[in-house]
């Protein structure tokens, strides 16, 4: 049976506010549900102010994505930061409207021991895009010169070999088509002290923080002058470093997709009208009955 007009608005309409909702659920999932007060009018305003431009520029989002797979564009984005610097919510924010057979993430765990005894960058090349894709490297190739430096895991001359190594890595990208966009989410002491408490009593959150987070408190100073050395000694015209200012996690998250927006000069590329056919049915065929014990119970 053909649906009327009013019941296709109505399927629409619902579709639509789905997508919101999912949002909305992710906004929960952070922490901002309006805690034990109720919220302000002046919370309400800023709300609907963030989710109104979250929205506007993930529909950018999808005029790049199309951009880039028009002109075979390549894009590779870094994602660096402390722990709980809100680098995986800015990450979901991206990539929540886009086809992640064009943009995807890669979030690379450990090295395993084989991976230990290639060239350093060899595991990350894998990774890297083709034609009319962008990757969002959630940690990537600089935890070198953070996170090994500072917990151990490479020697002197490991951690100088990839400083002479990643500007000519990245140079070689860039000549290669590969755009390089790197970005480090700068938070405070006390927001990340404040997140990991979060964390630390959320049950859905848990997960989120490991023995090496911890560590990483006790070693505050110690990131910060690996961080200071890592922006100076790889901060190079072809492959910049940005500063997102992120102890705000909504203003980080718009200030830093506005910021990607304006590395392309992307326009909006034209379609053609799309028109959905007509069903064809067949006189001769017959729907088969599912049996009930396939059927996943209704219990909502």
């Amino acid at each position: 049976m053909t649906p009327t007009n009013d019941e296709l608005i109505r399927r629409i309409r619902s579709d639509m506010l789905d997508s919101f909702d999912e949002e909305l659920e992710m906004e929960l999932d952070d922490g901002h549900s309006g805690g034990v007060d109720a919220p302000t009018q002046a919370d309400n305003d800023a709300r609907k102010m963030y989710f109104r431009e979250l929205f506007r520029l993930q529909g950018e989002l999808v005029k790049l994505q199309d951009w880039v797979m028009h002109t075979g564009h390549k894009v590779v984005v870094l994602f660096e930061g402390r722990d709980a610097a809100g680098k995986g919510g800015a990450i979901k924010r991206i990539t929540q409207r886009l086809n992640p057979r064009v943009c995807r993430v890669a979030a690379l765990p450990a090295p395993n021991d084989r991976e230990r005894t290639q060239w350093y960058f060899q595991r990350y090349v894998s990774h890297l895009p083709a034609a009319g894709e962008i990757v969002l490297f959630d940690r990537s190739w600089y935890n070198r010169a953070g996170v090994e430096r500072v917990m151990g895991f490479c020697n002197d001359e490991q951690y100088e070999e990839f400083f002479r190594t990643v500007p000519e890595f990245e140079k070689m990208l860039v000549r290669s088509g590969i755009q390089v966009i790197k970005y480090w989410f700068s938070i405070s002491d006390d927001e990340q002290y404040s997140r990991f408490l979060g964390r630390i009593h959320d049950p859905l959150k848990q997960w989120k923080l490991s023995p090496m987070d911890l560590e990483s408190r006790s070693r505050w100073e110690d990131y910060t002058r690996a961080k200071e050395i890592m922006l100076e000694r790889t901060h190079i015209p072809e492959a910049p470093w940005w500063i997102v200012q992120a102890v705000d996690k909504k203003k980080a998250r718009l200030n830093c997709i506005h910021h990607l927006l304006q590395q392309m000069p992307y326009v909006e590329v034209e379609h053609p009208q799309v028109v959905v056919p007509e069903r064809v049915r067949h006189e001769d065929y017959e729907r088969q009955p599912v049996p009930q014990s396939m059927v996943v119970p209704e219990v909502y």
